[in-house]
């Protein structure tokens, strides 16, 4: 990140008819508006989204003096420019761009945050003080981009609205949080509703190969290739509910993990669940990357 301000030593100064804004320059990649999300609507049809990773989102916030669900723009594999319509506190945590990071800083009036490309994780989280305040849909200002609800992912020209503090500032300088990794990832997994659809081999298979994020995957779910998950079982199952962390095995064997923008139903079996902690460390694998999963789904 690069930027010019200076160390957050009380609340920014906003100087007389300055706007509370962020104009964006450039985008990079997708740039989205995340949140906590629309939990408890999935009978409704209504998928939760919000932030892929969940726990770096709220540190942003909390670096800010935020709710810790409050609106912050998700960034993929850098790119984003912004221009600041007043002084502004910012924190970047997630994906580490070039400056200052895991750290409040003043975005003073006219300057530009840019960010770079992180060496590694793919997601950055930029929070504002104050919180992005577009407005809500269905209670969230969540993008998602499997329904469409929520604001579009932002172009070039936008202008951000940015709420009012409600909170003090933490005090907090420096949040001691290390990087996404660049190489292999390692996760929980547990039995999944259908791991009996899958032969003991397959389930082996699973917990014993490592897995190559494709460039296929996206907010929806991580496609991984390795080797194919055979079916003990023939036909295919009625739709059946689906969350974030489900482990969905296709008829090509390659399965796919469900991150934030997860369909509510599916109608392929899911052999297992990554835990809902580890699913964070999941939104920031990029293409290429290895992923395992440790544990046992064979079936009881």
């Amino acid at each position: 990140m690069t930027l010019h301000g200076g160390h957050v030593t009380g609340r920014a100064a906003s100087q007389g008819g300055a706007t509370r804004s962020l104009t964006v320059l450039a985008t990079g990649p997708l740039t989205t508006v995340q949140d906590g999300g629309r939990p408890g609507q999935g009978a409704l049809g209504i998928g939760r989204s919000g932030a892929c990773d969940r726990a770096a989102a709220r540190l942003s916030n909390r670096l800010v003096g935020n709710p810790p669900d409050a609106a912050v723009l998700e960034v993929t594999l850098g790119g984003l420019v912004l221009r600041t319509g007043a002084d502004l506190v910012v924190a970047t945590t997630g994906a580490r761009c070039s400056g200052a990071h895991n750290a409040p800083t003043v975005l003073r009036a006219g300057r530009e945050l840019r960010l770079g490309l992180p060496p590694t994780g793919l997601r950055t989280y930029v929070a504002v003080r104050g919180g992005i305040a577009v407005e809500p849909v269905l209670g969230s200002r969540s993008t998602d981009l499997l329904s469409g609800l929520g604001p579009p992912a932002l172009s070039a020209g936008d202008v951000l609205p940015v709420g009012e503090p409600t909170a003090p500032m933490p005090g907090v300088d420096l949040a001691p949080v290390p990087d996404p990794p660049g190489g292999e990832v390692t996760v929980r997994v547990l039995p999944g509703p259908r791991a009996d659809w899958f032969p003991a081999e397959a389930a082996a298979a699973l917990t014993t190969t490592a897995w190559e994020v494709t460039g296929e995957s996206n907010r929806i779910g991580l496609r991984l290739a390795g080797v194919a998950l055979e079916r003990s079982r023939a036909g295919e199952l009625a739709s059946e509910g689906m969350v974030r962390g489900a482990l969905q095995v296709p008829p090509s064997g390659q399965p796919v993990l469900f991150l934030a923008d997860a369909p509510v139903t599916g109608g392929y079996p899911v052999i297992g669940y990554v835990e809902d902690a580890d699913v964070d460390r999941c939104g920031q694998l990029r293409p290429g990357q290895t992923l395992r999963f440790r544990g046992a789904v064979a079936p009881r």
